[in-house]
């Protein structure tokens, strides 16, 4: 009877991993990436960069003369540039240079939403500052806003830049749902890459977030071995961050910026 009971309770596990696997195989990639319906119309003040001969990238970029350092802006998986232009100005009315992009299948960007188009378009971005605007990348500040942590732990991990923000930031997006790795496979894991980043971070997050439980903080803090600094707010959830935290938001991130500038 024991045997039995094992038997069965082993092939249901069988049964609900394989069927986890299925669903991640088969519709993580449309809960990643719920791309809205564009909230912006065709200028020609959009930068487009093409990545291949049928996908094309649209970015905005808002120049500073007087800025020391230009944020790559990478947001979320719920909006485009249309919709976090206020943040991007606000950004920039902070005294930085601003770079923000679409992802494929985002606001005008040709394409279907992909972990490789992201990364892709984070990579095609990057290369703009670097090569058409000759910004020095000591001079980069990437900056991740939920999904977009993802393409800018992969950025860090593999081009040199100044540093790195990280709001709302998750480990993977798997473990959002499952809170632990179960599969052999993920999607955006930062949590893989840490050991290959070694410019300063500064992690901020909502201890109240529903969406990237704030424990996904906690491993990326835990886990990262270079310079790394932090703002978790008691009273905040995924999107009222800024709200949340109000003049604290603006002045972890000018101190952040500013120990930039300090002798090593």
């Amino acid at each position: 009877m024991l045997s039995q009971l094992m038997s069965g309770v082993a092939i249901g596990l069988v049964v609900g991993y394989l069927g986890l696997a299925l669903f991640a195989v088969f519709f993580s990639n449309g809960m990643i990436f719920p791309a809205p319906e564009p909230s912006y119309t065709d200028s020609e003040k959009l930068v487009r960069m093409k990545i291949s001969n049928d996908r094309e990238i649209v970015a905005v970029d808002l120049e500073n003369p007087g800025a020391e350092y230009t944020i790559l802006y990478s947001h979320g998986n719920g909006e485009d540039l249309g919709m976090i232009r206020p943040f991007l100005d606000d950004l920039r009315n902070h005294g930085f240079a601003v770079f923000a992009y679409d992802y494929p299948g985002y606001g005008l960007s040709t394409g279907s939403p992909s972990e490789q188009g992201a990364h892709e378009a984070a990579a095609m971005a990057y290369r703009y500052l670097v090569s058409i605007k000759q910004v020095d990348p000591s001079k980069i500040i990437l900056f991740g806003r939920s999904l977009g942590s993802g393409p800018s732990w992969k950025l860090a991990a593999t081009q040199p830049v100044a540093g790195m923000i990280i709001d709302g930031g998750f480990a993977s997006t798997f473990r959002c749902v499952t809170k632990y790795k179960l599969l052999p496979w993920d999607v955006f894991d930062n949590l893989a890459l840490v050991g290959a980043v070694d410019c300063p971070v500064l992690l901020m997050h909502g201890k109240q977030d529903r969406t990237v439980p704030f424990h996904h903080a906690q491993l990326l803090n835990q886990a990262y071995q270079g310079p790394i600094s932090t703002l978790f707010i008691d009273e905040a959830g995924h999107n009222n961050l800024v709200e949340s935290a109000g003049p604290a938001y603006w002045d972890a991130i000018d101190t952040f910026t500013q120990s930039l500038a300090q002798p090593k």
